[in-house]
């Protein structure tokens, strides 16, 4: 895809408009995605936007893919076009949010006060689906899903080797959480149509440290999200 061909389709309105991201159309299979530096909490009620962090982001997304499809998880990417864009394919989009948690912590402790010590490790990950909604999703139950028409099953296995991949690939960081969205592209192949970085999971240094979102949810100055998130990449790109 030339230059001029992206600077064409960016000089379009968007179709769709999130707070994270921009799609515009491409083709009758394709968008093309562009992130914006934002950083958002509903808990905390806080968003703003953090200069450089969509190309961090995008960095993380790009390495996480390539090991995904290297063994067999499916992804809407399809590649970047530039610093902050990236072309990706049309997906169905569900109204449900797969979040896969193996400490507990969150949302966990918020909801279901009193049932696990914080930072509690699970034996086995739990994996749980939200119902995605303004201003804050909610649980829903298998159930709901099934009489929906998606495979809380499926979901639930992708969910998991996703989770057993990127603990390894993050090691020795711990993957504390994430969130993933899943669609059908236009083969009728159920893949990941989410992004995959700092901004959507929880990740703990061996000591401990943030070096995820929650440098922003306990109010870190951007510099210091920047420099954690650069430093992060750079660690992962040098165990290659």
């Amino acid at each position: 895809m030339s230059v001029e061909i992206v600077n064409d389709v960016l000089n379009e309105e968007p179709l769709v408009k999130g707070k994270s991201k921009l799609l515009f159309g491409y083709d009758t299979d394709h968008y093309v995605a562009q992130l914006i530096p934002s950083l958002s909490s509903f808990t905390y009620n806080r968003y703003e936007m953090v200069e450089k962090t969509q190309n961090l982001r995008l960095d993380f997304y790009e390495m996480a893919v390539a090991l995904l499809n290297a063994h067999d998880v499916p992804t809407a990417f399809v590649k970047r076009l530039d610093g902050d864009k990236y072309l990706t394919r049309k997906c169905t989009s569900p109204p449900f949010e797969v979040i896969v948690k193996n400490y507990a912590v969150g949302s966990t402790q918020r909801k279901y006060p009193g049932l696990f010590p914080k930072n509690h490790k699970f034996e086995e990950p739990i994996v749980k689906f939200d119902y995605r909604i303004d201003p804050e999703d909610v649980p829903i139950s298998d159930d709901y899903l099934k009489a929906y028409g998606e495979d809380p099953e499926l979901l639930k296995k992708l969910a998991l080797k996703t989770n057993a991949l990127l603990c390894e690939w993050l090691y020795p960081n711990v993957l504390v959480d994430f969130c993933l969205i899943f669609g059908d592209n236009s083969d009728g192949e159920l893949c990941i149509t989410s992004e995959i970085s700092p901004d959507c999971m929880r990740l703990k240094s061996p000591n401990g440290e943030s070096l995820d979102k929650d440098l922003f949810r306990d109010g870190k100055a951007h510099d210091e999200i920047v420099d954690t998130w650069t430093q992060l990449i750079s660690d992962i790109r040098s165990k290659k």
